[in-house]
């Protein structure tokens, strides 16, 4: 049997979703393709004087609400299906979020950890200058994804810019704030995330300030969320990275332990905390458990052995979908990744429209707009699971995808 693709997955989750909310068969069927895929393929000189050419998609699943908005990898397992797949679940998340935009992603097909500066300046302006034709301010805003930062946004920016004559800041988003970056944008995966948790915490009775929390994966979501979390007044008792984690029942001073990576490149040995792996703190005894590391953390075989009340989804896909249904008759409550981790491409829309504007907000300004999108969107899912007697994850799904629905509907294309 042949292994299911990441697109299967996203098919999958959409046609489970279409039976709770009893979508339109019509709708179901435009919905399970993206309304347009183009591959690329990109002369790159090396820096040894040989051209190599490499290969790059853009996907475009749908824009029923408004331009294509998503990111832009550079990794060597990249392929067709996985682009079409993340584009999809940028429409559900765009959608989730309550933000006028629709479902984009992209990639190239390389190993950017072998390549000089020089080399990936030229792929990227290469890549850009190829999709031109189907990105802009108006159509298509890319992101940084994976392996991409705010230097590929401001080559991608130029690019286009030289190809349009003239600035065109709005683009792409992530770009550095001298060249019309938002405030806010680099804490804003982590902040939403814990404003969901805010409101989560209300739902199920638990005191932040009396409340434990482990964090898996101390990137910059796993960090920020919980520099947030400590905050409020939650005991941070255990974090990791890749390398492995550590605990302290007392609590841990994130602060501290962020300069402690910074120095050594990884969290372990910490001064005054216990050695623990990444799948013993996945089962640490805590109110509030992040996964903000990698995909199918929780699985089948260690989802029984969960103890934390709530969940919420730093990383993409950490929990599999055999592990939903287990944590929900636990009565753990699973705050899902395409709610728990939209304040990035949130923050990213309020960087599109202040380059629209040309007109830029305060820091203070973009949390005050970022937590009121995110307490609304979080309510609107709680309200929609309830409703169905459905896990959160379909609550968001049952959301977002009738939303994109009405407004297919309301444009004539059902």
């Amino acid at each position: 049997m042949a292994k299911k693709t990441p697109y299967d997955m996203a098919v999958e989750q959409l046609e489970k979703c279409a039976k709770i909310i009893d979508l339109d068969p019509n709708a179901l069927e435009i919905l399970r393709y993206p309304n347009r895929v183009l591959s690329v393929y990109i002369p790159v000189r090396m820096d040894n004087g040989k051209i190599k050419v490499f290969k790059g998609y853009r996907s475009q699943h749908n824009n029923a609400l408004g331009p294509y908005k998503g990111g832009i990898r550079y990794h060597p397992d990249v392929t067709i299906e996985e682009v079409m797949a993340l584009s999809m679940w940028m429409t559900w998340k765009c959608s989730v979020a309550g933000i006028p935009l629709g479902g984009g992603k992209g990639g190239i097909v390389c190993n950017p950890k072998e390549m000089s500066v020089g080399e990936l300046e030229r792929l990227s302006r290469g890549y850009f200058a190829a999709i031109s034709r189907i990105v802009g301010d108006k159509e298509d805003i890319p992101a940084p994804d994976v392996n991409t930062s705010g230097r590929e946004m401001a080559w991608f920016m130029d690019e286009y810019s030289k190809y349009s004559g003239y600035n065109v800041p709005g683009v792409v988003t992530g770009k550095p704030l001298d060249i019309g970056g938002s405030e806010g944008r680099t804490e804003a995966t982590g902040r939403g995330l814990w404003v969901t948790v805010c409101e989560a915490a209300k739902k199920k009775g638990i005191s932040l300030k009396n409340a434990t929390a482990a964090v898996q994966g101390f990137g910059n979501v796993g960090l920020y969320s919980a520099l947030f979390l400590s905050s409020s007044g939650t005991k941070i008792v255990a974090v990791s990275d890749s390398k492995g984690g550590i605990y302290n029942k007392d609590g841990l001073n994130v602060n501290a332990v962020a300069d402690f990576k910074a120095k050594t490149g990884s969290v372990v040995n910490f001064p005054g905390a216990k050695s623990i792996t990444n799948e013993e703190l996945l089962e640490t005894a805590c109110d509030i458990l992040i996964p903000a590391a990698l995909e199918n953390q929780i699985n089948a075989s260690n989802a029984d052995k969960i103890k934390a009340k709530l969940v919420a989804e730093g990383a993409n896909g950490p929990i599999a979908p055999e592990a939903d249904e287990i944590l929900f008759q636990k009565g753990i409550m699973v705050i899902p990744d395409i709610l728990a981790n939209a304040g990035g491409v949130s923050t990213s829309y309020f960087e599109w429209v202040q380059n629209l504007q040309n007109y830029y907000w305060t820091l203070e300004e973009v949390r005050t707009k970022l937590d009121a999108l995110m307490v609304k969107a979080f309510n609107n899912v709680y309200e929609k699971a309830n409703k169905h007697k459905i896990d959160m994850r379909m609550g968001a799904y049952a959301c977002a995808v009738d939303r994109v629905v009405r407004a297919m509907k309301l444009r004539g294309w059902i």
